[in-house]
């Protein structure tokens, strides 16, 4: 059709410029009679095009109408459909309100108890869960699960088995009793044992109290017994009604926490290797500390012995060397040199007397500077373990904390006893010196007085 428009259009741009180059010719009376034909046979086609797209849309406009008239029936359809369900739900939720309220003036009271019954249940498996009488008596007679979930009234047959086994708990709780049933030993193996079962406090065999495990319904054998345990075997053993017994109230959780708390032996292996040697330093210490006061608690027992008996010089103690020495000299000495020897006597006999201080006072000074060594190697293990993990578990700061704690305080344990021991042995040690000063400086002065009658 575009294709007609520019043949038009070009055929009278044809014509009006032929019209005005030669309007007299007789050879173009033809042409513009083709032209005419030519524009004649345009109109009369797009004459039947128009006809035909008129009557496509009036077939079109028809089949709308069929289908928006479908459409209005099928919705007219749907909506009384939907007004019949909704009458329905209307007269359901009418049924529904009467059934409830006939069921309410039916149920009465029974409604509170299915409530109380449920509850009491409920309370019960809980309690039961966790009972020491577990061990003893697995097996009870009402189904607690059941009841505590039950969506209907539970029978007579029910009740009773819920009365009856709630009566059992509360006896068992009240009760001592003996059976046997099988232990988990150190190894981990189950070893059937005697048990006595206190109430649901503890439960104890010859050797100890027992762990109870409520996860898997199973007593254990302790790592160690608390110091308690000793009343066992007396109380297992007594024929008397009442008898001497530690009990936990707790229901273990005070005999578990005694036992994490270490030993002395624990409380020294925390220590590691620097509490290890600080132990050793004062035991050393001390023993020389010991050696060294029995030594002179020997001599001067001899001293004592030779200030009785004076003239008669021993050698088995320092006064006797110092009175042998004095004998020794010559009788007319000048004062200057008899002070010099004797002097010189006294200091012989310093080394024998202040054997080992020195090394005790070492002693002394060194194990706190162990302790703050060990407290420093334990802060930096502490530090160390936090940049591995994190402070989320402080379990794993522990080991390096208690070993810094426990050094400190072994330094100080083994400081302490140290000084004292050497200000003990250095009084002595002082006091026989002092000694042997003083007889030296009256032998000096019995030599002057002797001297000075002789010259008068």
């Amino acid at each position: 059709m575009n294709l007609m428009k520019t043949t038009l259009i070009s055929a009278l741009l044809s014509l009006s410029t032929m019209t005005q180059a030669a309007p007299a010719a007789t050879g173009n009376n033809d042409a513009l009679q083709q032209l005419l034909e030519k524009a004649s046979a345009y109109q009369a086609e797009e004459a039947a095009l128009d006809k035909a797209r008129q009557a496509a849309f009036r077939s079109d406009v028809k089949a709308q109408q069929q289908l928006l008239q479908q459409a209005k029936a099928e919705l007219a359809r749907q909506q009384q459909r939907a007004d019949s369900l909704k009458q329905r739900f209307d007269n359901n939720e009418l049924a529904l309100t009467d059934k409830e309220e006939e069921l309410r003036l039916r149920v009465g009271n029974l409604g509170e108890m299915f409530g109380v019954v449920r509850q009491v249940a409920t309370d019960l498996s809980t309690v039961l869960s966790d009972s020491l009488t577990m061990v003893e008596v697995p097996q009870r007679q009402a189904d607690l699960d059941k009841l505590s979930q039950a969506k209907e009234l539970p029978n007579i047959a029910e009740l009773e088995a819920l009365w009856h086994t709630l009566q059992q708990e509360m006896t068992l709780n009240g009760q001592i009793s003996q059976f046997r049933a099988d232990v988990t030993d150190a190894s981990g193996k189950p070893v059937s044992r005697e048990v006595t079962r206190i109430g649901v406090f503890n439960a104890v065999t010859a050797d100890g109290y027992l762990s109870y495990d409520p996860q898997l319904k199973t007593l254990g054998e302790l790592g160690r017994q608390p110091q308690a345990a000793q009343l066992i075997a007396d109380f297992l053993q007594s024929p008397q009604d009442v008898s001497l017994f530690a009990l936990d109230p707790s229901r273990g959780a005070l005999i578990n926490l005694t036992l994490e708390n270490p030993e002395l032996l624990e409380r020294v292996q925390q220590g590691g290797t620097v509490g290890y040697i600080i132990i050793a330093l004062g035991v050393l210490g001390l023993l020389l500390a010991g050696w060294r006061l029995v030594a002179l608690g020997s001599i001067s027992a001899r001293v004592k012995r030779q200030q009785q008996t004076l003239s008669q010089p021993s050698d088995d103690n320092p006064l006797g060397r110092v009175l042998a020495s004095y004998a020794e000299l010559p009788e007319h000495i000048e004062a200057e040199v008899l002070e010099a020897k004797m002097d010189e006597v006294v200091l012989r006999e310093l080394p024998a007397l202040e054997r080992g201080q020195s090394i005790i006072k070492l002693f002394a000074g060194i194990a706190p500077l162990l302790g703050l060594l060990g407290t420093v190697t334990g802060m930096i293990a502490t530090f160390q373990a936090i940049t591995n993990f994190g402070t989320g578990d402080p379990k794993l700061m522990a080991a390096g904390i208690s070993q810094a704690l426990i050094t400190t305080v072994l330094g100080l344990v083994a400081a302490i006893p140290l000084l004292l021991a050497h200000n003990w042995v250095a009084s002595q040690s002082k006091r026989l010196v002092q000694l042997l000063d003083e007889q030296s400086a009256g032998l000096m002065a019995q030599h002057l007085e002797k001297d000075n009658r002789q010259v008068s």
